[in-house]
């Protein structure tokens, strides 16, 4: 195994900023020091002169080959981990489904099967719960055990992954009682459909009518039936993919009275806006995902939930679809595109670009893009900081870099980008996984089965 040093360096961590050595060894981290102050010995010495040095992403929310509207996600375990780490990212928690009638493990061990041998950086999962029954609430706590603590439902999507009330109030009383985290996608499916059904018999079948029913006050009004419910039963609860300034307000509130009720947000919300699902001659398909893009306003109170820790991970919900073949599937009726943006390549330099433009700290940016995420997930101290023992999952970043966001340049198997054009300041130079360079100075050197399942604990914010 490789002895690694890196030199010269600004170390950011989520809680503290210091030129420091990093000594690796094992595939961990076993030291940091003052520059200069040790004479380590290295069989690989990396100057980090004038860059960060970052602890890897984690990327709490992707879907890699998931199967939605008749279609699959374009990306496979193997390509999409490749470009998570291109991207500075190098763990991500994927999600298992569960097919209707059938049980849990039976959904884990298909996912397992996709990702074992196939991921360039390692990877988790969380359980998607399609069907809740007295079978598959009994399997809860013994997917706790095999290190899948998070399930994951819908009050969207009816017909396809919807639980109704007393189905995810059942779950959360699981989950409460095992130490089980519930993720809820909030969205009020039955009203949605009915909006859907309406537009459509109005004529109203281009992309920007999908953002149109699929109402702000509708992901307000789960996000607090959701957090009522987990009340009830005496549960956490994490709400996906927060779009909407009126749920963040739900969630703010629901802090403020102390619960244990958690936020994430991506990418697409704080960058893009109802401006990318109205662009002309069908282009706005590329930007459809559920939660939908919200107008610009939006923006400002997601920003302000990232800052006051209202809202506390930043992850991707990748889940591509090519615009040619797969997107094109809702020509004349957007209820039939498929849902998800690309953004796995994307999330770390974005979020790198708001640290210049003054929406976040350097500190901020790595809580809510690595320790963050690793300790809700369970996987902190061994993922998401830069510490002895921690896994030598590191990031050389140059923060004056600048390069142009493009399906040009992108390594993301998707034949659009959704920010095709945009400048941003800062680039990943190299990566490395468990002490291994994926990335070499921006060079690809990682490989398919590097990546290693990783099991993890419950959150450690909760107890």
């Amino acid at each position: 195994m490789t002895r690694t040093l890196i030199t010269g360096g600004l170390v950011i961590t989520a809680a503290d900023e210091v030129h420091a050595d990093v000594l690796i060894e094992h595939g961990r981290v076993v030291a940091l020091a003052a520059p200069g102050t040790q004479e380590w010995t290295a069989d690989r010495v990396i100057d980090a002169s004038q860059k960060y040095v970052i602890p890897g992403g984690v990327d709490a929310h992707t879907h890699m080959e998931l199967p939605f509207g008749g279609t699959f996600a374009s990306d496979t375990f193997e390509t999409g981990t490749r470009a998570a780490a291109w991207g500075g990212t190098t763990t991500i928690v994927d999600f298992a489904v569960q097919a209707k009638g059938e049980p849990l493990r039976a959904g884990l061990d298909a996912w397992m099967e996709k990702a074992d041998g196939n991921c360039a950086i390692d990877y988790a999962f969380h359980m998607i719960m399609s069907d809740v029954n007295e079978a598959t609430l009994r399997e809860m706590p013994k997917l706790v055990e095999l290190g899948v603590s998070s399930f994951k439902l819908f009050m969207a999507y009816p017909g396809v992954f919807y639980s109704d009330d007393g189905q995810i109030l059942r779950a959360m009383q699981v989950a409460g009682d095992t130490g089980g985290l519930i993720m809820m996608h909030a969205e009020n499916g039955i009203a949605i459909d009915v909006l859907v059904e309406q537009a459509l018999a109005r004529g109203e079948t281009d992309p920007r009518y999908h953002g149109e029913v699929r109402k702000a006050l509708l992901e307000a009004e789960a996000a607090h039936r959701a957090i009522q419910l987990a009340r009830v039963a005496g549960s956490p609860l994490y709400v996906v993919h927060v779009s909407a300034q009126e749920a963040v307000a739900e969630l703010a509130a629901a802090r403020d009275m102390g619960l244990p009720v958690f936020g994430e947000t991506c990418p697409q919300y704080l960058f893009l806006s109802t401006d990318n699902l109205a662009e002309p001659d069908f282009e706005g398909a590329k930007y459809v995902c559920s939660t939908p893009l919200r107008p610009k306003e939006h923006q400002a109170a997601l920003w302000r939930g990232l800052r006051t820790n209202d809202l506390q991970v930043v992850s991707t919900d990748h889940c591509p679809f090519c615009f040619v073949g797969q997107k094109e599937l809702g020509r004349g009726d957007f209820s039939k595109i498929p849902n998800g943006l690309p953004g796995v390549e994307n999330r770390m330099d974005l979020l790198h670009q708001a640290v210049v433009d003054g929406h976040i700290s350097r500190r901020r940016w790595i809580e809510i893009a690595c320790a963050t995420p690793a300790r809700m997930f369970g996987i902190y101290p061994q993922k998401g900081t830069i510490a002895p023992g921690a896994d030598a999952d590191v990031v050389i970043y140059d923060p004056h870099a600048t390069q142009v966001l493009s399906a040009e340049t992108h390594h993301m198997n998707v034949d659009y980008s959704a920010y095709e054009g945009r400048t941003i300041t800062g680039q990943v130079e190299t990566v490395l996984s468990r002490g291994e360079l994926v990335v070499d100075q921006r060079k690809y050197t990682g490989h398919a089965g590097h990546g290693a399942f990783v099991p993890r604990g419950l959150c450690q914010y909760l107890g």
